[in-house]
Parts: structure tokens; C-alpha cells; sequence
């Protein structure tokens, strides 16, 4: 039921705001509300656009990380990624506010500020190709899950990884945390790790992707990997 969704959402974003300001001991944190408001608008703005044009798709986007079907090895890395999310916002409240540790120039914040609305942006694109671009590894038998390769996938084989790294390296710039940026590496090389069980589900289970795979190249960075 859509109101059920509506009180997950709602209590997901609660969560999240828990998750910087009590480390933080402060609400007194500008970067934080801006990092808040572009969460939440740009969250709201693909959902609403998701209802009116691809209920099926905003269905999938909002059942829960651990499905029937789901790669287990997916299983294992959605676990372990949102132990390492949550625990990254609470380590960017800390050093960027209680232990004070990182002192970052205003223009890095303004760049992170510009750089979580592009990487939603490419999200949505994402999305506006793509009704099967659900959050866990497992091919759609029941909807006719078909090969993708217009839009955004014809640049790179996974385009909403890539917007998530944009709108990551976004977060601990905005947030001024240089700990949080040095962690970024460790996520990304998860989402490495899941792009290959992904590309390994997908070229056994669905039609097609080999050859897609051989026409595009670069998994996730043009011309780099």
C-alpha cells in the first residue's frame, strides 16, 4: 500500500537525520540540512515521477534489500554495504563535527552541494530507460526482463553505479569529512565486487547481455574501467 511506503520513507529519512546530528551533537550543521533537503527533494522527485510513469519499477525500488530470487551473494553484500553506509554517515558526523577534525575549504562543499544532484540526475535517467533497474541482483522472468542498451547504457553497463559514485564523492565534500572521503574507495571497490556477481547473474540468466556486454566496453567510467 502506498501509504505504508510513504511511512517507510518518512522514517528512512528520520533515520538518516539521526544518523549525522546526534554524532554530530549539533543541529547546527549547514552542510548537513543541505545534504538533507537534496536527499529528500531529489528522492521525492524520482518517486513521484516512478508513480506516474513506471509503477512496476517504483514497486521493485521500494520492497526491501532481501527478495526471493536474490543472488546470494547479493544477499551478503547488501548486508554488509548497509552496515558500511550507515556506519560512514555516522563517521562523517564525528570528524566533521564532534572531533572536528577535518577543516575543508567552502568551494569543496559547494562542489559536493552541485555534485549529489548529478548523480541523481543520472539516476533518473537511469531509471526513465530502464523498468528493470531494481535494487537486488535478480533477472525479472515475471516482467519480461529484456537487455537494455539505450540511453545512458549505451555510454557504460551500469550507469546507476556510476551515479551513485558521483553523488557519493558528493557527500563527504558537502559534508566536510576528509575521513569520509577516504573511504570512498572501500565502497567503491564493493560496488566493483557487485558489478561482477551482477554481470556474472545476467550474462547466465538473461538473453542477449553477452553480446551487449561486447558492444559496450566500459562497465562503469568511459574509458577508464
Amino acid at each position: 500500500m502506498m501509504w505504508v511506503d510513504s511511512a517507510k520513507a518518512v522514517l528512512w529519512i528520520v533515520f538518516m537525520g539521526a544518523l549525522l546530528f546526534l554524532p554530530a551533537g549539533t543541529l547546527d550543521w549547514c552542510g548537513a540540512w543541505i545534504f538533507m533537503a537534496e536527499f529528500v527533494l531529489a528522492a521525492l522527485a524520482v518517486t513521484l515521477w516512478l508513480a506516474r510513469h513506471d509503477r512496476e519499477l517504483l514497486r521493485e525500488r521500494m520492497a526491501g534489500p532481501f527478495r526471493s530470487g536474490q543472488v546470494f551473494w547479493d544477499k551478503v553484500f547488501m548486508a554488509l554495504i548497509m552496515v558500511v553506509w550507515y556506519g560512514w554517515l555516522v563517521l562523517m558526523a564525528l570528524d566533521a563535527k564532534r572531533w572536528r577534525l577535518s577543516h575543508m575549504p567552502d568551494a569543496l562543499n559547494i562542489v559536493g552541494a552541485l555534485l549529489i544532484p548529478i548523480g541523481f540526475f543520472i539516476a533518473w535517467l537511469t531509471f526513465r530507460e530502464n523498468s528493470f533497474a531494481a535494487p537486488v541482483i535478480k533477472i525479472q522472468e515475471e516482467r519480461g526482463q529484456r537487455v537494455i542498451g539505450t540511453g545512458p547504457y549505451r555510454i557504460v553497463r551500469h550507469p546507476m553505479y556510476a551515479g551513485a559514485m558521483v553523488y557519493m564523492i558528493g557527500m563527504p565534500l558537502l559534508l566536510g569529512s576528509w575521513l569520509g572521503l577516504l573511504v570512498l574507495p572501500l565502497i567503491f571497490g564493493a560496488l566493483a565486487v557487485r558489478i561482477f556477481i551482477e554481470e556474472d547473474a545476467l550474462r547466465k540468466g538473461l538473453a542477449g547481455y553477452a553480446e551487449y556486454a561486447a558492444r559496450v566496453r566500459y562497465r562503469l567510467v568511459p574509458g577508464i574501467w
